[in-house]
Parts: structure tokens; sequence; C-alpha cells
């Protein structure tokens, strides 16, 4: 048995022109036109881009209120996800009125701290309430406010 390889086309003739056309160009510049762009900032290689709004690092847990302490909590953790830069969170955490939701607030509790490269840092926000009684009522927990800047 025998196997034959090749091409069943002959070679490609091609045809080289002798002389080209020469470009024309043309222009319409306007000087009192702003320039076309937009200066952007780009980080060395060694350091990190970041949001400010650092609320997306923090996640809330265990929204509470306790009728003999009359306080409110709620347990707040950080985790900043550089694994370069400390940063500090400018924290809100607000108890707000559930229902009816009208946008009142029972209490607010605010908090800087500042979370290491990959660390994890944890705490419990209190608000106490002054009244000596308060009835039932229902609330729930936001963090409002996790403003995030390089230390």
């Amino acid at each position: 048995m025998a196997t034959v390889s090749g091409c069943a086309f002959g070679r490609p003739r091609v045809r080289v022109p002798v002389s080209f056309p020469s470009p024309t160009y043309s222009s319409s510049y306007d000087a009192s036109a702003s320039p076309a762009y937009e200066p952007t900032y780009s980080p060395s290689p060694t350091q990190e881009t970041y949001d400010p709004d650092g609320r997306s690092d923090v996640r809330g847990s265990s929204c509470d209120f306790s009728d003999s302490l009359r306080q409110f909590t709620y347990t707040v953790s950080i985790t900043n996800p550089s694994m370069n830069d400390s940063f500090s969170y400018d924290m809100a955490v607000n108890w707000m009125k559930a229902k009816p939701a009208d946008g009142k607030a029972y209490g607010l509790h605010e908090r800087s701290i500042t979370v290491g490269p990959g660390d994890t840092e944890t705490y419990t926000a209190k608000y106490t309430v002054n009244q000596s009684s308060i009835g039932q009522f229902w609330f729930t927990c936001e963090i409002t406010r996790a403003h995030k800047t390089r230390v």
C-alpha cells in the first residue's frame, strides 16, 4: 500500500503591480476643541486599587434586642480582601423601624476599626435605649456606612 502526499493544485501566480497610487491625506483640525482623551491613573505594580465603599467587605449577624438591658446588639465582621495593605473602616450601624418601615432609626452605633492585610475583625455594635419600657416593636439592623481608607 502506498501513500502519496502533496497538493492537487499548482503553485499560485502572484502579480505585483509596478507602481502604487500615492495615498492622500486630509485634516480638519480645530484648535478650539477640547482634547479627546481622559487622563487615567495606573497604580504601580505594588499598589492595589480599592473601592472606598467597604460595605462589600462587611457582614452582619445576630441582630438582637435585650429587654432586660434595653439594648440593641449586632455582630459585625470586617474582612480586608487586600494581601498588601491595612485599611481603616469608618463604620455606622443603624437599628431601623421595620413595621412600618418608615425610615425611622431607633439607634445608631459608630466606630472606626483597622483591619490588617487578609485579616478579619469582629465586634459587637451596641445601642442602649433610654426608655424604661418601649413595648413590642419590629426592627432591622443595617450597616449604613463602611468607609474604607488605606493606612
